[in-house]
């Protein structure tokens, strides 16, 4: 909000009129009863944690604990898993995923998926893999000309339609106007960021 009035950025109506309105939909994955407990009792195990942090360091020299309780909160939110290696049961936004991916793909969409967790996204391919749906992944480990190539198939429409992105990896240097959906399997910090995306 602070900086807004001093980004210059070219506005879409003003670049291609024949564009369609942007939508957004904001969509709830209700967790099953063992992921809701399980969240549950790691949140108030983060705000035991939080409070004692807080009350040893004072919140300035805590910032960083309580931002790593947090993003573990996040993890258990995509999928236990992500955090627990023994975790087994369901993940209510991959079980969403699962069924709102190949209903986009059947509908002829091309898709974006962002994550701020790389562990999500292998997660996700699995299951892509599984539902026989082919994907490109983008990581940070993903070499400059592999992004390029991958951005150029992809844009091209002569890779897959799906393109799974990991959020401070995808964003700079792309431009993937193959796609016209986009997906955040978790909302970033940086509201500017996933705008951008």
């Amino acid at each position: 909000k602070l900086v807004a009035p001093f980004v210059l950025r070219r506005i879409k109506k003003e670049v291609l009129k024949e564009l369609p309105d942007k939508t957004e939909q904001i969509m709830y994955s209700k967790m099953d009863e063992e992921q809701q407990k399980l969240y549950n009792s790691y949140l108030a195990l983060a705000k035991v944690k939080m409070k004692q942090e807080i009350a040893s360091n004072g919140f300035e020299k805590s910032k960083f604990k309580i931002l790593s309780l947090i993003t573990r909160l996040r993890q258990i939110c995509i999928d236990p898993a992500l955090y627990l290696d023994k975790y087994k049961g369901e993940s209510a936004k991959f079980n969403l995923l699962k069924t709102l991916i190949p209903d986009y793909l059947e509908k002829g969409h091309r898709i974006l998926v962002f994550s701020q967790f790389v562990k999500a996204l292998e997660a996700l391919g699995l299951i892509l893999d599984n539902l026989g749906v082919s994907y490109f992944i983008l990581t940070g480990d993903t070499p400059a000309k592999k992004r390029i190539e991958m951005m150029n198939d992809f844009n091209e429409e002569e890779g897959p339609d799906v393109f799974l992105i990991s959020l401070k990896a995808g964003g700079t240097g792309l431009n993937l106007t193959g796609a016209d959906t986009v997906i955040h399997i978790d909302p970033w910090w940086n509201a500017a960021a996933e705008d951008q995306a």
